[in-house]
């Protein structure tokens, strides 16, 4: 099938893993709500057969968050404060830096140019990173990003 990037802006929650469980929710909904086979994204995750071989291609492909600086599958880890710097020169990114980041290396990729982007900050499929996205001084949603498949 082939490796497929995600990106998504969500509610800040509270924190990173309230928020990463609505988000999860909301597309989970989207995804296989009129699948019977998945009465709730549990019983999505425990088709290990589907999750290791096929998995969703979205956010559904990752199950918790982590803090450090590894990458490890089926996680999403905080992209590191001086690579936020590097691309969005200030530690206080919006949604507008972040939505804009991200589609400039989709232009980039659609033209099958290489150019160091948001989007490459993660090498490993089945994984992802956030970024805190702030109104002001005050986080107010979280970018999420990665990719899956192989």
């Amino acid at each position: 099938m082939g490796a497929s990037g995600w990106d998504y802006v969500t509610e800040y929650e509270g924190g990173v893993e309230a928020s990463l469980t609505a988000l999860q929710a909301r597309v989970f909904r989207e995804e296989f709500g009129e699948i019977d086979d998945y009465p709730d994204l549990a019983s999505l995750w425990a088709d290990h057969e589907f999750m290791g071989t096929q998995g969703t291609h979205t956010i559904l492909d990752v199950v918790r968050v982590v803090r450090g600086p590894e990458e490890q599958e089926g996680t999403v880890r905080p992209l590191a404060a001086d690579r936020i710097l590097h691309h969005f020169g200030t530690d206080r990114p919006t949604v507008a830096q972040f939505e804009e980041l991200i589609a400039r290396a989709s232009r980039a990729m659609s033209h099958q140019e290489y150019t160091e982007s948001l989007s490459s900050e993660g090498s490993l499929r089945w994984s992802g990173l956030y970024v805190l996205l702030y109104t002001g001084d005050e986080p107010t949603h979280v970018g999420f990003f990665g990719s899956s498949g192989d």
